[in-house]
């Protein structure tokens, strides 16, 4: 993987954990409670997100995100688009509308998102289990290059998006369930920026009220753009069976 300096969806390639590819590892398992149907998300022309308010501007007041080292790296391939700046430091109170143009800025939100918000599953889960080799050293964790001081003094940290226990409990859940190619990874273990950028949907998403198997939808959209070319083998249509997952 290569650098955010040179590609919009990855930072340092030195630190990152590399995982066995598996083509078609971008599926949600949906508990067995619940059938769905996942619409067609080969051809996607855009996906509908949650809102996202101002969360930009206080990722950068906590130094989760440093706004000058950030807009260095977008600015060096041209310039922040006016939708781009609304989401770092304005305020932006319509659904996002994410298109394979925005998916990479986007997804580099999120992780910061991610990386930031206070949740028992970065404080409880896989990544504090020693077993990893630490917390810090993680794709996710020290491959965030573009925070003021050390990422992991803002390891979930701070309050963003508050979620009651039952929000808490669908995030656990869904997280538990969604995986995705680059490591094979469930976004409960989101060592890698991928991981960490669906967590914080998730989060978002729960805390907005969108339903479990609408989570699991918007998951499904979203890896579409984030791993374009691992939808190619998916049935035009899939139904999700009582008992087992289904591969999209």
């Amino acid at each position: 993987m290569s650098s955010l300096e040179h590609k919009e969806n990855i930072l340092p390639a030195s630190i990152l954990i590399a995982g066995t590819v598996l083509a078609l590892a971008i599926y949600a398992k949906v508990p067995t409670d619940q059938k769905v149907v996942i619409s067609p998300v080969k051809h996607a022309e855009a996906a509908t997100l949650p809102v996202w308010d101002d969360l930009g501007k206080q990722m950068i007041k906590t130094g989760v995100i440093d706004e000058s080292r950030f807009r260095a790296v977008y600015e060096s391939r041209g310039k922040l688009t006016q939708e781009m700046e609304n989401l770092l430091t304005g305020v932006e109170n319509d659904k996002i509308i994410m298109t394979k143009e925005n998916a990479g800025f986007l997804l580099n939100l999120l992780w910061a998102l991610g990386l930031g918000n206070k949740n028992p599953i970065l404080e409880e889960g896989e990544m504090v289990n020693p077993r990893y080799g630490g917390t810090g050293n993680f794709a996710s964790t020290g491959g965030w290059t573009l925070a003021v001081g050390d990422p992991m003094d803002h390891y979930s940290a701070h309050e963003f998006v508050v979620l009651t226990p039952e929000e808490q409990a669908r995030v656990d859940r869904t997280s538990r369930n969604i995986y995705r190619p680059c490591c094979a990874n469930s976004a409960h273990f989101p060592d890698c920026n991928h991981g960490m950028a669906m967590l914080a949907l998730l989060e978002l998403l729960a805390s907005q009220g969108v339903s479990e198997v609408e989570m699991y939808e918007t998951a499904v959209t979203v890896n579409s753009y984030w791993f374009p070319g691992y939808t190619d083998t998916v049935p035009s249509t899939q139904s999700i069976p009582q008992t087992s997952g289904c591969s999209v």
